[in-house]
């Protein structure tokens, strides 16, 4: 692409898992098959790059880069035996008084009241993720040659900007952009907590002196961070279906703040992974008409990608499984006319649910092993 580096002599393949909530179990299930399609004992994805609920698989698996099949096994337990209760605060107490203090602040204007922070209190996922997630296996991993780069992207509320805090090898560097920035940290469990917040629904989290939500909020060129570290081929596993939705043959009603919610949460989590996709394609369309010996001078080359993404809609996925939220929560979105559709989806942190779309996401990966295997062992 334009304005990337070019990339060393064997340029690394990279995993792009972008956001999705509990829609990122459906990323487990295609990661099952993978480990299952290719040979690689390590990692077979020196580069990973993780956003949101992505961000927290890309952690896990960076974590045990030096054994693969053992880090899918840890994401399938880990999702498999979800609940929501481990994930945010379910209790009914908690809730109630939560409505109130939205109604406190906005009916007094916040005299006397704090103003709130977000919907739900996702301090049990803080919990979760600290005894999760192992820095030292990243570092180890690193060490040991079986991950070059790991990005685990955020939104900083100050400065307005996506920041990709890195960890990997000592040739990778800091780079600056319009609205973009990366930064090289030691990667812990809060930069996963900051990328996952989900904008309303979670509080931000604060690293140095900024606060920070989730990471698809300002990441419009998702894939950036993988071709800056010299990716040539990128994976990439979505969580929603591309299929139109059917023109309304009758005027609907007006929309509810739930229907609003999901409509933007479906935009931040793969609206931006789609035109950066459609830019890299562009590119190689570009240089395809371009004569071989000219085609340094243009500072392109060549990326293939591959998108994997859900066969069904994961909407109606959610529909069968809602009766499965705490009671409290199911209250707490009827109020915001999210009893059902898209906003449910992104936190149905329930294992029926999760399982599901670990098997969706195994056999669809499966179904298209032939392009896998095609990618993955294309001559550099």
């Amino acid at each position: 692409m334009a304005g990337s580096p070019r990339h060393p002599v064997h340029a690394p393949p990279a995993l792009i898992l972008p956001g999705g909530g509990a829609r990122g179990a459906y990323q487990v299930g295609v990661l099952k098959a993978l480990a299952e399609l290719l040979p690689s004992k390590t990692l077979p994805f020196p580069v990973v790059a993780g956003i949101s609920a992505g961000a927290i698989n890309a952690g896990v698996l960076a974590s045990h880069a030096g054994d693969f099949r053992h880090a899918v096994n840890r994401l399938e337990h880990f999702w498999g035996t979800l609940r929501c209760e481990r994930v945010y605060r379910t209790g009914w107490r908690h809730n109630l008084a939560s409505g109130l203090h939205w109604l406190a602040a906005m009916t007094l204007g916040g005299l006397g009241v704090a103003n709130p922070r977000s919907l739900l209190d996702n301090q049990p996922l803080a919990q979760l993720l600290e005894s999760e997630l192992q820095p030292d296996g990243i570092k180890r991993s690193i060490e040991q040659e079986h991950l070059r780069a790991l990005f685990i992207t955020a939104s900083g509320y100050t400065t307005n900007r996506a920041v990709s805090f890195y960890q990997g090898a000592s040739s990778l560097r800091p780079w600056q952009a319009t609205r973009q920035a990366g930064l090289a940290t030691r990667i812990d469990h809060r930069h996963l907590l900051a990328s996952a917040a989900l904008p309303l629904l979670f509080p931000a989290q604060c690293i140095g002196n900024e606060y920070y939500g989730d990471g698809g909020m300002r990441q419009t060129a998702p894939l950036e961070p993988a071709l800056r570290a010299g990716a040539d081929r990128l994976l990439v596993i979505g969580t929603r279906d591309e299929r139109p939705d059917p023109e309304p043959e009758t005027r609907t009603s007006y929309p509810e703040l739930g229907d609003i919610g999901g409509y933007l949460l479906d935009v931040i989590f793969m609206d931006h992974l789609s035109r950066d996709l459609e830019r890299v394609e562009r590119d190689n369309q570009t240089l395809s008409a371009i004569r071989s010996g000219n085609r340094a001078v243009t500072g392109l080359r060549r990326v293939d990608t591959l998108l994997l993404r859900p066969s069904a809609d994961l909407r109606e996925v959610a529909d069968r499984h809602v009766h499965r939220l705490p009671a409290s929560v199911r209250a707490l979105l009827r109020g915001i006319g999210a009893g059902t559709g898209r906003l449910v989806g992104y936190l149905l942190f329930e294992a029926e649910f999760c399982r599901e779309l670990i098997v969706l996401g195994h056999a669809d990966a499966t179904e298209r092993r032939d392009q896998i295997i095609e990618l993955m062992t294309r001559d550099d």
